[in-house]
């Protein structure tokens, strides 16, 4: 690949913007890939909407595949320019609803602002300590003297006006847009990332102003930017700026620009730094916002659901509150209470909710379509039960399926379901038949047999050859598995948005991915032996005899499993991402059999004079003591 130079004798056409002016400063290097006779300019490359850069450095154009290029010159073909009128604009505009397309010299010309930073990176103080050195270097004066106008009275008064006016399209206050009463549902609550928008609580679901909210705008930015798609892409480091305008902000889509080795290296660094941490760490820097205040929660174990959503629904209730639990009983006429394990009681929150009727799927798990839970707001509540459990130290969901995860991160308009996805057992039919249709003529007869409910989705459409099969299906799985629950979706993810879990979530996808979407995994007779702490256990042979009978449990050798002592000793069938609260430890007291103490996390060891007698103890304890509280669940189901 070589650049054209001035002695050529063919001067060679960029294949995106039609221009064949070789001028790096303004267009970026002009490179023609001999092989494929293709000529680009970089800037006009780097910036067109629909291509990522998915080779190597060497590979095709600075990393850009040929059949990408010739991929994104075809879609260019059917774009017309808003400033010249002519086809080839490959440059969208990065507002979702803006849907003016480009060159790169045409939107030179009309003094667009093209960002070679970072999503929402400022590009005028960007790197403010380099620009400053090689300003001096250059002899180039920088004044540190304030505007005058910057010394008048009252200069920024206009900076102190919020914005309050409601931006929704339904708005549902009577006393109309600019209605704004603090600390009520009324009161309006800004867009997070812009700030010029605003909503009523209460118009937009919220529970409280603490929730973050973006506009429809910046969420669209926002997912729609790279950021936010696909894994692959790379976010973009920090050049130039080519030019502004009032009107209309043109954001490159995230590719990686031309760097030194060096350079490169560094900046691959500074990005597994950021993406790559551990998911224990996350969740214990999540855990910091819990103060030492204490809100009690009044739980019955047999109607785990109900009581945990008075709680969560109580005014007085503050997610950041450090979390009391209380066990009630509802036939108890004598209101004792008895104080219960706050991981325990997430762990069954959480069991309940992957059970739920808010959700779908056998294993990996999306959300359904209830009308009621919709009405009833439930699905926030679950967004919300979820966020409190994992920064309180409960227990990893486990249950997601990876399209609703990626719905979540990337956003549902950037993900695409799969036949798995569907678990109406009438609709993956269709979708079979669809995909295993062999002509014309049979995808029609799927097409008429089924022809109410296509024109129920809106998924109709003429059948004109045999791949029009793959359009259909995918037409219709975004909508059973998409579309139809955007309403749920949309609720769970404000939910989940509590204590900042979501803005950590598509912070490091992968790391949530692996708790979110995987079951923990399956504990062993040495991770338990590690995970409980001796504490004054003056009985070397009752502590011979723990790690002994952990280890028949291994083995399949006794009527117990290494989750049921988990649970037995926490409440918890697995470890949270965070870990345990205290550390798991265990003691030796003179009892006829073992006892658990959840709160506290500490289990209590039977001194016995025989292993044989040991085993039995802790067998008949343990499965005992399950049997009855599952009993004890079963009977309020039954109910």
């Amino acid at each position: 690949m070589n650049g054209n130079k001035p002695g050529d004798s063919q001067t060679l056409a960029c294949v995106f913007c039609r221009k064949d002016d070789d001028c790096p400063n303004k267009y970026g290097e002009m490179k023609t890939h001999e092989k494929w006779n293709i000529t680009v300019h970089y800037y006009c490359l780097l910036m067109s909407s629909g291509i990522w850069q998915r080779g190597k450095e060497e590979e095709g154009v600075y990393g850009f595949l040929i059949e990408d290029i010739r991929k994104e010159v075809n879609r260019a073909s059917k774009l017309k320019c808003c400033v010249c009128k002519k086809t080839g604009a490959s440059i969208g505009c990065v507002a979702p609803r803006c849907k003016r397309s480009y060159h790169f010299p045409c939107g030179l010309q009309r003094e667009c602002l093209f960002q070679f930073t970072g999503n929402f990176a400022c590009t005028v103080c960007n790197n403010s300590d380099i620009f400053q050195k090689e300003m001096l270097r250059m002899g180039i004066h920088i004044p540190e003297k304030d505007a005058s106008w910057e010394l008048e009275e009252n200069a920024y008064q206009e900076l102190l006006q919020h914005y309050e006016h409601c931006d929704v399209r339904r708005c549902r206050c009577k006393e109309g847009r600019d209605y704004n009463v603090p600390n009520s549902k009324w009161e309006i609550k800004r867009c997070q990332c812009c700030g010029s928008s605003g909503t009523h609580l209460a118009c937009s679901l919220l529970q409280s102003w603490e929730q973050n909210w973006e506009c429809l705008e910046c969420r669209g930015i926002i997912y729609n930017s790279g950021g936010f798609q696909k894994a692959k892409k790379h976010t973009l480091p920090n050049t130039n700026i080519v030019g502004i305008n009032d009107c209309l902000l043109e954001e490159s889509s995230p590719k990686l620009p031309r760097q030194s080795p060096g350079a490169q290296h560094k900046d691959l660094l500074r990005q597994g730094n950021k993406f790559r941490r551990d998911i224990s760490t996350i969740i214990i820097e999540l855990g910091f916002q819990i103060i030492k205040k204490t809100k009690r929660l009044y739980i019955n174990k047999a109607d785990i659901w109900n009581s945990a959503l008075n709680g969560f629904r109580n005014q007085k209730f503050n997610p950041s509150y450090t979390i009391e639990v209380v066990y009630i009983h509802e036939n108890d006429n004598f209101g004792i209470e008895h104080p219960g394990s706050k991981q325990e009681f997430l762990t069954l929150l959480m069991q309940h909710l992957e059970n739920s009727p808010l959700f779908e799927g056998s294993l990996s798990k999306n959300l359904t379509l209830n009308s009621q839970a919709v009405k009833e707001n439930l699905y926030y509540e679950a967004g919300k039960m979820l966020a409190i459990s994992l920064v309180h130290g409960g227990p990893s969901p486990g249950f997601f399926s990876k399209t609703l995860f990626n719905c979540l991160v990337y956003g549902p308009e950037n993900t695409l379901p799969v036949l798995d996805d569907v678990s109406d057992f009438d609709v993956a039919q269709i979708l079979i038949r669809v995909n295993t249709a062999t002509n014309v003529a049979d995808l029609n007869s799927v097409m008429n047999e089924c022809y109410n409910y296509l024109e129920l989705i809106g998924c109709l459409r003429l059948i004109t050859s045999l791949s029009d099969k793959y359009i259909l299906a995918k037409d219709i799985l975004t909508h059973h598995v998409i579309k139809r629950v955007q309403a749920p979706f949309e609720s769970f993810k404000q939910g989940l948005k509590t204590l900042g879990v979501l803005e950590k979530i598509q912070t490091y996808p992968e790391a949530f991915y692996s708790i979110f979407c995987h079951k923990p995994e399956n504990l062993s007779a040495k991770i338990l032996s590690d995970l409980f702490t001796v504490h004054t256990l003056s009985d070397a042979q009752s502590l011979g005899f723990w790690n002994s009978y952990l280890q028949a449990v291994e083995d399949g050798k006794s009527a117990t499993t290494l989750e049921d002592i988990l649970i037995f000793a926490t409440g918890c069938n697995s470890i949270p991402p965070a870990g345990f609260k205290p550390t798991p430890s265990i003691e030796c007291l003179q009892t006829d059999f073992p006892v658990g103490n959840k709160c506290n996390n500490c289990l209590a060891l039977p001194i016995t004079n025989t292993y044989k007698e040991f085993q039995d103890k802790m067998d008949f304890a343990i499965r005992n003591t399950l049997r009855l509280e599952k009993e004890e669940s079963c009977h309020y189901i039954g109910q």
